[in-house]
């Protein structure tokens, strides 16, 4: 035993310390031996296996309580599957428990990659590195592959830094996954010999697990600039396995959708703080960018959400590197100047609807996005 262990920040419902006392008590065990506590005899499995309460205090609220406990390393088994159970397994089925932040040391966080670029590799890919880097999705879902592989050619004729698949964009007959990918990856290079830019496209690889590796190999193959995927319906594990393979060695996106259900009641005190799953778990997984519902669109993530979002993509964590936050959901280029004094230049911003307004081409409103984003840089 290495003698180490890793602490989870959970914030508690209760009516009462001594309630709540006992809560923290029931997951020390539920979430190690899941085994009655008055059945173990004194020695190294109470001693060390079961989780220990740290600290215990009541919250600001009135209504919860901060509960620090600690678990020993080695029940992670080093594994990122086994690092969630042990934070959120069994009690993710019970009401009334957060979790808030994760206190990682550094000889468990060496068990993990992490993101294999992050914000400034991104930066080297495209060569920019003066202002926020600006992201498009191509939409919507029943164009074939040529009318999407059209879009990119636009979009990045106009600028854009990437151009990602919209993750409703799978394998279906209108836009097969294959012919999709081929079509965009060479919309996007010939593009770049017009411009001069390094644009990418990054295709949707997410489908079922046999067929995902598959799906990144190809993409790669035919120059694909990254991958999509979406940890809430293929898990967080397989975008580690992706993250680490050296054979394909891209950028990775990371999609929330399915990941609603673990934030959409934090602000309730249940599931997992925006800070943990699209900050912390991002980046232990190895994602180099996080897409989230930004505040004031069509879905209800808040300020202090997202101010939490960007705090969780850069807040030290030994050796894996800060990534982008990328908001979208709902984004407009009227609210570019005010996006960019909230989040400065460190961001990826996700337009997809917003780009496709009437009056103008799809490239000319790219050039317009660009242009109010260098402006904003600028502080013109």
């Amino acid at each position: 035993m290495a003698q180490q262990r890793f602490s989870v920040i959970y914030h508690i419902i209760g009516n009462n310390e001594a309630e709540v006392y006992q809560q923290a008590q029931d997951i020390c065990v539920e979430q190690t031996v899941e085994y009655p506590y008055e059945l173990l005899s004194a020695g190294f499995i109470k001693a060390e296996i079961v989780g220990k309460i740290e600290s215990l205090r009541l919250l600001p609220d009135a209504k919860s309580y901060r509960l620090e406990i600690s678990y020993a390393v080695e029940t992670t088994a080093y594994e990122l599957t086994q690092l969630l159970n042990v934070i959120f397994g069994n009690i993710s089925l019970k009401p009334g428990i957060l979790v808030d932040r994760l206190n990682l040391p550094d000889c468990l966080l060496e068990a993990f990659a992490g993101p294999r670029f992050g914000r400034d590799g991104l930066r080297e890919i495209l060569g920019v590195f003066h202002r926020p880097l600006l992201f498009a999705a191509i939409k919507p879902m029943g164009l074939s592959a040529e009318q999407l592989a059209n879009i990119v050619y636009q979009c990045a004729v106009g600028g854009m830094d990437i151009i990602k698949d919209d993750h409703g964009l799978s394998n279906q007959i209108f836009a097969p996954f294959e012919e999709r990918v081929r079509l965009c990856s060479e919309a996007v290079q010939r593009a770049n010999r017009r411009t001069g830019r390094n644009s990418l496209y990054i295709p949707n690889v997410t489908g079922p697990i046999d067929k995902i590796m598959e799906r990144s190999r190809f993409a790669k193959k035919v120059g694909a600039g990254g991958l999509l995927l979406t940890p809430g319906l293929i898990g967080l594990d397989t975008l580690r396995w992706l993250s680490q393979d050296p054979a394909l060695a891209l950028p990775i996106f990371s999609h929330p959708a399915f990941q609603g259900s673990y934030v959409i009641n934090a602000a309730q005190g249940v599931g997992l703080s925006h800070y943990v799953i699209y900050g912390q778990l991002s980046r232990l997984a190895g994602a180099d960018a996080v897409v989230y519902p930004n505040f004031g669109g069509r879905f209800s993530f808040s300020i202090a959400e997202c101010q939490s979002i960007v705090a969780g993509t850069q807040d030290s964590m030994g050796h894996l590197k800060p990534i982008f936050p990328a908001p979208g959901g709902g984004m407009i280029l009227e609210r570019i100047p005010e996006l960019m004094k909230f989040y400065g230049k460190e961001v990826l911003f996700l337009m997809g609807g917003g780009l496709f307004k009437p009056g103008r081409s799809l490239a000319d409103n790219c050039k317009a996005f660009l242009a109010l984003v260098e402006q904003a840089s600028a502080g013109k």
